[in-house]
């Protein structure tokens, strides 16, 4: 008895030992995110594609400017603050800021068919998948040095394939133009002729290649008198990307993006920040590694709010 026990302890032993040679290596080489994020993520190169918006930034005419101000008591707390009476750090132990927006189409966007489409999805019915996807850049900075008015072609989108292969479907496609670089160019930034996509490219992107959506650095998609790209786009329920920057200092293949927008209920627009996640060795950008986020810098001076109501560091008496 003791012998056949024996036995068969040794034939189960051999079998589970053999199950753990079989699948122990398999399931050490399945990561699980966290694992990704240590690998990958962590070391990764982390580049803002988006503009810090301000009461001076470029905005459509027909809008108008955002004011930043301090927030003020909107009711009377009896030995803390009177009605009307603005916070201070020195009296209240903290400040707020007031942001009139006389629109969401402001600064860095995204926009939903809603924009446009009175049956189009608004803003907060944008499904949580608009987080994290593969990054397509595709450059026409040097067509645009030519010709300011110039506009993407089909011809742009297959000379990347060309380089870099099939657009992966379900990816946010950015044209570089590098017109970002007069945001600061009120006047300019805003007059035609500025760079744009054509028509044809966006319908070829999204019919023929299936992205998610496109992102431009102008504020307008095209300068056709009847904004005919976007027009089609918001009317056949897709959304798009405006006042992209930094384009120039991520790679055209092989990074993807993180996507952020506010989350206004019924919103026609979206305050949004494009953060491009690039490879380790990639010479723009920070990484984790390097810039934790924890603690956050401390001011070289005290906040003051400039003439617009922007909280900036500033000397005394400056």
């Amino acid at each position: 008895m003791t012998q056949r026990f024996l036995t068969l302890l040794a034939g189960v032993t051999a079998i589970v030992l053999l199950m753990f040679i079989t699948f122990e290596p398999v399931k050490a080489q399945k990561p699980d995110l966290w694992q990704i994020y240590d690998t990958a993520l962590k070391s990764a190169k982390y580049v803002d594609l988006t503009h810090a918006f301000s009461p001076t930034s470029p905005v459509w005419p027909g809008f108008g400017n955002a004011t930043f101000q301090p927030t003020r008591a909107g009711v009377n707390m009896p030995d803390y603050i009177d009605t009307g009476e603005e916070y201070t750090y020195a009296d209240h132990g903290f400040i707020a800021t007031a942001y009139h927006l006389p629109t969401d189409q402001y600064g860095t966007q995204l926009d939903p068919p809603a924009h446009w489409d009175e049956y189009g999805a608004t803003i907060s019915d944008l499904p949580a998948t608009y987080t994290v996807r593969p990054l397509v850049v595709i450059d026409i900075h040097e067509q645009v040095s030519r010709d300011p008015g110039y506009h993407a072609t089909v011809a742009d989108i297959r000379a990347w394939e060309t380089k870099h292969g099939r657009i992966p479907d379900g990816s946010v496609v950015m044209i570089r133009s590098d017109w970002y670089e007069k945001w600061t160019d009120v006047e300019r930034f805003n007059r035609k002729p500025f760079p744009g996509v054509s028509l044809e490219a966006l319908k070829f992107l999204h019919l023929e290649r299936e992205i998610l959506f496109h992102g431009h650095e102008p504020l307008d998609t095209d300068t056709t008198p009847n904004l005919e790209g976007e027009y089609w786009l918001l009317h056949n329920h897709y959304s798009q990307a405006e006042g992209v920057a930094n384009l120039d200092r991520v790679p055209e293949a092989g990074a993807l993006v993180a996507i952020g927008f506010a989350k206004p209920e019924g919103g026609t627009g979206g305050y949004a920040r494009y953060i491009a996640i690039c490879p380790p060795d990639w010479p723009y950008g920070v990484s984790v590694l390097d810039t934790p986020g924890v603690p956050l810098p401390v001011q070289p001076y005290p906040l003051r709010r400039d003439e617009n109501g922007v909280l900036k560091p500033m000397l005394s008496g400056s």
